[in-house]
């Protein structure tokens, strides 16, 4: 299990703009599940109704189980793991169910999973790095 802490990222931008006090941004700390079988992160609609996100879309994915669910997307919010941050949006699944962290937020924030201990760590201590596409024109 993982240390994943999340915020309301329209809730810090109206902080930064002074809109609101520091004691109303919505935040929360759980444990979560990292799941290198899964794409994005997925949190329970308790966290993401404590933290006011709002629905982005429905999409249609497939579970571990192999059956196909539509499960809202919602966000904005910002994330820490590792006290590593980056900006994203989740999968919602019912209440009471395990946060998921899966490649996508690993992969943004340069984490990897340690085979023989299943922690997650810091892959460089350089910090993440963005390994772009040369793109040629």
């Amino acid at each position: 299990m993982t240390k994943l802490k999340m915020w309301n990222l329209t809730d810090l931008e109206d902080l930064k703009r002074g809109l609101i006090p520091p004691d109303a941004v919505r935040e929360m700390t759980v444990e979560a599940l990292v799941d290198t079988g899964a794409v994005s992160l997925v949190i329970p609609e308790d966290v993401a109704h404590a933290l006011g996100l709002s629905v982005i879309q429905v999409r249609t994915v497939i579970m571990a189980d192999g059956n196909k669910r539509d499960l809202p997307t919602m966000g904005g919010m910002r994330i820490e793991i590792c006290g590593r941050q980056m900006i994203c949006d989740a999968y919602v699944t019912p209440a009471g169910t395990m946060p998921l962290i899966g490649q996508i937020p690993l992969e943004y924030l340069d984490l990897v999973v340690d085979p023989n201990t299943r922690e997650v760590r810091v892959f460089s201590e350089d910090g993440p790095r963005a390994h772009l596409l040369r793109v040629a024109a």
